[in-house]
C-alpha cells in the first residue's frame, strides 16, 4: 500500500534530519503539516501505512462517536454533506488519506523505529528496520495505546473458546457459533457487544466502570453542548481529576444508524446478560464481582450530571430549547451475578484496554508508572516532544477535534528551537531551551 496512487511510498532514509517524526497516523500528519507550512525540513517515520489503525484496528460497523463537524484536522476541516453525521470506518480512512495527499507529507512508510536514545554529538539517534538515523529534534507521535490488554488467566480457558481482543474483532460472523462474552465497556466493548447483539448473538457481557452519555438532550447532541461549554478546551489542570483524566475511560455512546444511546439496560431487557468486573475462572466457572448494578447506577448518573450542567447552561443563557424528561431504567438486576460456566461461553471478546510500551524510548522524561512527562506535549529534554495522547491539553487532544492546536503549539516550539539553532548552534539553543521551558509553559 502506497501514500497515494500517484505518489509512491518514500525509500531510503537521510542520514541526518532536523526533525524526525514517529508515526504517520493523524497526530503524525498534523505536525508534518505545521512543519511543512514552516518550511521546517522533517520526516515522518511510519512503521506500516498512513491509517493503518483504522483499517487494521476497527471492525467492519465502526464509526465516529462525535459529529463529522469535530473533524478538524490542521488545513483539511470535514467539507462533506453531513457535518452533524458520524463517518463510517471507510470514511474515516479516506479522510485521513486524502489529508495526507493534499499536501504530501514526507512519510516513510513501512519504518519501524525500534530504538531512540540521545546522541553523543546533540539531539537524537534514531535505530530504524531502514538503518540509523539522526534528528535535531523529535516528535513521538505514536499514541498511548500500545499493547492489548489480556488477563493472565485468559490461557487458563479451554482451547475450544475463540478469544480475540477488541483490536482483532471485525464481525459477528468472525465468531464460531455459540453464545460470546464481551469483557469491558468502554466505546469499543459496549459497541462490540450492540454489535453482536443486532447480529442476533447470545452475548454476556462484563460491565466495568465506564461511564455513559445520551447521544441527544434537549433538541442537540450532547457533543454540541458540551462544545458550546468548553469542555473540549479545559486544559487537563482545569479538570476536577487533575492528570488523571489522562486515563480515565470514555463515555460510552455511539453514531451508529445516525447516532444513539446505548443502553445497556435496555439490552439486558431484550436478553443480553449482564454482570459486574471479571474477576477470574475457577474450577470452570467464570467468576464475576458482585459490582453490576453500582457500576449501571454510576454510569446513570454520570449521564445526569451532563444533563444538569447542560440545563444549567440553557437557563443561564436563555435559550429555547425544548424540554425533554430524564432517562427513567428500564430493567434493573434482581442481584447481581457473580458466576458464568465456561462451557456456555463459545468465544470472548476482550475489550479492556491497552497498556502503553515506551521502552524503546531511552530518554529519562517518564514517570514513576512509564508515562511521558511534559507540558503541553513538550517534555524535559531539549528537542524531544510527544503529539496524540489523550488530554495532552484537553479533551480534544488524541482527537480530530483538538489535534490541530496542540500540534500548532509543538511546531511553534519546534521553529523556536530551529531558529535559535541556527544563530547559536542547535545545541546550545536546545540547552537554553531545557532551562526555560518549565517558565514558558506554565
Amino acid at each position: 500500500m502506497t501514500l497515494t496512487e500517484d505518489a509512491p511510498t518514500r525509500t531510503g532514509l537521510p542520514q541526518h534530519v532536523p526533525v524526525a517524526v514517529v508515526g504517520g497516523g493523524q497526530a503524525g500528519l498534523s505536525i508534518s503539516w505545521h512543519l511543512v507550512q514552516r518550511g521546517v525540513e522533517h520526516v515522518v517515520l511510519e512503521r506500516e501505512t498512513v491509517a493503518h489503525e483504522w483499517v487494521d484496528a476497527r471492525w467492519d460497523t465502526f464509526c465516529l462517536v462525535t459529529p463529522n463537524w469535530q473533524c478538524q484536522l490542521p488545513g483539511w476541516p470535514y467539507t462533506g454533506d453531513d457535518p452533524d453525521g458520524f463517518m463510517l470506518r471507510d470514511e474515516i480512512v479516506d479522510y485521513v488519506r486524502s489529508y495526507a495527499a493534499s499536501f504530501d507529507p514526507p512519510v516513510h512508510e513501512g519504518v519501524a523505529v525500534t530504538r531512540l536514545s540521545p546522541a553523543a554529538e546533540g539531539g537524537y539517534t534514531l535505530l530504524t528496520s531502514a538503518g540509523e538515523l539522526h534528528a535535531d529534534q523529535v516528535v513521538l507521535a505514536v499514541g498511548g495505546y500500545h499493547l492489548p490488554v489480556v488477563p493472565p488467566w485468559a490461557s487458563a480457558l479451554p482451547e475450544r473458546v475463540t478469544q480475540l481482543h477488541s483490536q482483532q474483532y471485525r464481525n459477528p460472523e468472525q465468531l464460531p457459533a455459540g453464545d460470546v462474552l464481551v469483557v469491558g465497556t468502554g466505546q469499543s466493548g459496549a459497541q462490540i457487544a450492540e454489535d453482536l447483539h443486532l447480529a442476533g448473538r447470545r452475548v454476556h457481557l462484563a460491565v466495568g466502570s465506564a461511564p455513559r452519555i445520551a447521544r441527544r438532550y434537549r433538541g442537540r447532541d450532547v457533543v454540541a453542548w458540551l462544545h458550546d461549554l468548553g469542555h473540549y478546551d479545559m486544559p487537563v489542570e482545569q479538570h476536577r481529576d487533575g492528570e488523571a483524566a489522562r486515563v480515565g475511560t470514555n463515555h460510552y455512546v455511539t453514531g451508529r444508524d445516525g447516532g444513539r444511546d446505548i443502553d445497556l439496560r435496555t439490552f439486558a431487557a431484550q436478553g443480553m446478560q449482564l454482570y459486574g468486573t471479571v474477576t477470574g475462572l475457577v474450577d470452570g466457572v467464570l467468576t464475576f464481582e458482585p459490582n453490576l448494578t453500582a457500576h449501571l447506577d454510576r454510569a446513570d448518573a454520570v449521564d445526569d450530571s451532563a444533563k444538569d450542567v447542560i440545563d444549567r447552561h440553557i437557563a443561564a443563557a436563555g435559550i429555547d430549547a425544548p424540554t425533554e424528561p430524564r432517562y427513567v431504567p428500564v430493567w434493573a438486576p434482581e442481584e447481581d451475578p457473580t458466576a458464568l460456566d465456561v462451557e456456555r461461553v463459545g468465544s470472548v471478546v476482550w475489550a479492556i484496554g491497552f497498556r502503553a510500551d515506551w521502552s524503546w524510548v531511552r530518554v529519562p522524561v517518564f514517570d514513576g508508572a512509564g508515562y511521558p512527562t511534559h507540558v503541553r506535549g513538550v517534555t524535559a529534554a531539549p528537542g524531544l516532544f510527544v503529539l496524540g495522547l489523550p488530554w495532552l491539553h484537553t479533551w480534544g487532544s488524541g482527537r480530530f477535534s483538538g489535534i490541530a492546536r496542540d500540534a500548532e503549539f509543538v511546531a511553534d516550539r519546534i521553529t523556536e528551537l530551529t531558529t535559535a539553532g541556527t544563530r547559536t548552534g542547535l545545541g546550545s539553543a536546545l540547552a537554553a531551551a531545557a532551562a526555560s521551558s518549565a517558565s514558558r509553559m506554565a
